[in-house]
């Protein structure tokens, strides 16, 4: 079977950052974030989910919620700034009557990115 190809970033603290690129590639993301790791969609619909792999260092949260706003729909639509839903692995669900590339989340923080920040 061939491996995920998802989007990559490496912060400032060398942590990889992994992003998906389609509601096949968010599902398949999704089915490799463990329990304890930090996931990002944006509150709007058209987002690729984000997962901080390993322990977040100073700056890495900041980082994977811009990085989750930039291949955002919300972002291409609206160059506005962009509210970021950031939970754990743990906290997602998903149910046989949701969509691919779809999920339900139990526990969110709420990030505002503003759009001076992203590139």
């Amino acid at each position: 079977m061939k491996e995920p190809n998802f989007r990559k970033l490496i912060t400032e603290n060398e942590t990889l950052i992994l992003a998906g690129r389609d509601a096949k590639n968010n599902e398949e993301l999704i089915a490799q974030v463990k329990p304890d790791e930090e996931v990002f969609h944006t509150a709007a619909v058209g987002s690729p989910f984000v997962n901080i792999k390993g322990k977040p260092k100073k700056g890495d949260i900041e980082e994977a919620a811009i990085f989750c706003a930039k291949y955002s729909k919300d972002w291409k639509t609206n160059q506005s700034d962009v509210i970021i839903h950031r939970f754990l692995g743990k906290d997602i669900y998903k149910t046989k009557d949701m969509n691919l590339g779809t999920f339900g989340v139990k526990k969110r923080k709420v990030i505002k990115v503003k759009k001076e920040l992203i590139k």
